[in-house]
């Protein structure tokens, strides 16, 4: 296998990784909403949902993860001098706080099985955008590399961060209001 192979199975399993990135927290949002609900109600939403979190979890998220970061290292160790540039430190240090986000979601689906909502449907939302801002700065700086100005990235970041943080609060201020 070549260089190219490994970089396209990277972004593969990075996509499939990133799917469950993206739908695991909105099914803990689900699931904490299904709490509210009547008791005949709550029980099967749940059922549903930890079945759905179980199969998403080991059939997903955790070979994705694997994968990503195996053909990313395959990739590393046949171009080593990826290493000499700063843009791939900083890039390992995103996959490094994306990896610590997917196990801090894996805390939270324990929790959740145990019976543990200790999250708001809100704050939930809010976990879920965490992902896109991991994939917003891990994309923009693979494809930039060394021409992108860090200073405006980071602000940027932080800009769009706090744009999708303010839009989950408004559309659920909409919802509220919808279901007056």
């Amino acid at each position: 296998m070549t260089y190219l192979h490994f970089k396209a199975l990277h972004i593969i399993f990075v996509v499939s990784w990133f799917a469950g990135l993206f739908y695991m927290p909105r099914l803990f949002v689900y699931h904490t909403d299904a709490q509210d609900k009547s008791e005949i109600e709550r029980n099967v939403l749940s059922q549903e949902y930890l079945r759905t979190e179980k199969l998403l979890w080991n059939a997903i998220m955790t070979p994705a993860s694997w994968l990503t970061v195996i053909f990313g290292g395959a990739m590393i160790y046949i171009n080593p001098d990826l290493l000499q540039q700063g843009w791939m430190h900083l890039k390992l240090g995103f996959v490094a706080g994306l990896l610590a986000y997917h196990f801090y979601t894996r805390k939270i689906l324990l929790e959740i099985r145990s019976g543990i909502f200790r999250f708001s449907s809100l704050q939930l939302r809010l976990f879920n955008e965490v992902a896109t801002v991991f994939l917003f700065a891990i994309v923009f700086l693979v494809v930039l590399k060394n021409t992108i100005d860090w200073i405006w990235g980071v602000i940027g970041l932080i800009i769009f961060a706090i744009t999708i943080m303010s839009a989950v609060r408004i559309v659920k201020k909409l919802r509220e209001k919808k279901a007056r």
